[in-house]
């Protein structure tokens, strides 16, 4: 939603845009900017705006050059009244957001409905800018503007979203943006985090940013998502719980049916039945078993028999059971052997 204090001292864009367009003398080079930044329609590559008007791609890409050229002259002398107007709303609020921001962003702070199209001409009017730089998008960026005083071109720019990926590489694991800055060296948390928002190799969830690639940032599938929730959760869950958890989460997709997620975690390693119905994060300490062999596995450890009492409360560390349930198996399984009141040990011992 478009800031309103913004939007009460910000020039109309779509005004500016057109103004900018109109002092482009030839009605071709209008067309040929105005479709190859998609200022009103999606954009166009040189191949069909030459083919729509009958000129190679070539001689397109170098009208457009000399064009912008142009254009980014016109701005620096001072031509463009209104753009230098909007170009202080775009500094101010590049300044609240860490020095530089995706386009989106900073289009949802400047227009009413952040389209494509809305985007598109936040963006061209960035580049004609004097005060800003562009990072243009591509496998490794998102569309991105910053304040030139901070990051004078492009390839510096670049360079220091690399080093937001290097810094989080190294750190290893899912962290707070906090650490992310500490490590970068860098005193304001604000620009460490528009920094790492910019690169498609960072993802970001629940206040911890991380590679794309780590699940806790960027869970792709139903496991993944279980995973987050038990995590942060911090303790089983019932697969209803978890169910429901997925739906009123942040997540991308999270319209999941119960018995999907049931089907998940019976099939992934990183969850244990420890109940009815009740799983728990492997990595917790819990083991995969039923509840007599989570006997066994503790009489095995013991080097003396133990106390009825004492196997129950060690079971119930591992397994949200009743103790009825304990006790049968204690009694009922051949594996264990009662050497004293109430007292048992493995039989083969």
């Amino acid at each position: 939603m478009a800031d309103k204090s913004a939007q009460k001292t910000t020039p109309n864009i779509s005004s500016v845009v057109a103004d900018v367009l109109k002092s482009i003398e030839r009605e071709r080079e209008q067309e040929i900017v105005s479709r190859r930044f998609g200022l009103y329609d999606r954009k166009e590559t040189l191949e069909q705006i030459g083919e729509l008007l009958g000129i190679t791609r070539e001689r397109v890409r170098q009208l457009e050059k000399v064009v912008v050229t142009r254009l980014k002259q016109s701005a620096e002398k001072g031509e463009f009244a209104e753009l230098l107007k909007l170009q202080e709303v775009y500094v101010q609020n590049l300044h609240s957001m860490g020095m530089a921001s995706r386009v989106s962003d900073l289009s949802a702070k400047l227009t009413a409905t952040n389209t494509k199209i809305d985007q598109a001409q936040v963006s061209f009017l960035a580049m004609l800018s004097p005060k800003l730089t562009v990072l243009d998008e591509n496998d490794f960026y998102f569309l991105a503007v910053a304040i030139k005083s901070e990051h004078p071109d492009a390839t510096g720019f670049k360079k220091q979203v690399d080093k937001t990926v290097a810094v989080i590489k190294k750190i290893g694991e899912p962290c707070g943006i906090d650490k992310v800055a500490e490590e970068l060296g860098d005193k304001s948390v604000a620009h460490a985090r528009a920094l790492a928002s910019i690169s498609k190799q960072i993802a970001t969830l629940n206040g911890r940013w991380g590679l794309v690639r780590w699940p806790m940032v960027n869970p792709k599938n139903i496991r993944d998502k279980i995973y987050v929730i038990l995590y942060e959760n911090g303790k089983p869950l019932h697969f209803n719980d978890i169910a429901s958890s997925i739906k009123k989460s942040s997540f991308k997709r999270r319209d999941v049916t119960t018995q999907a997620i049931h089907n998940e975690l019976i099939k992934d390693d990183r969850f244990v039945l420890i109940g009815r119905g009740i799983y728990a994060l492997k990595e917790w300490g819990y083991k995969k078993g039923t509840v007599a062999d989570i006997i066994t596995d503790i009489l095995s450890k013991s080097n003396e028999p133990l106390h009825r009492d004492e196997i129950v409360k060690r079971v119930l560390k591992k397994r949200q059971v009743k103790e009825t349930t304990i006790l049968l198996n204690l009694q009922g399984k051949p594996q264990f052997k009662r050497v004293a009141k109430a007292t048992y040990e493995l039989s083969e011992k």
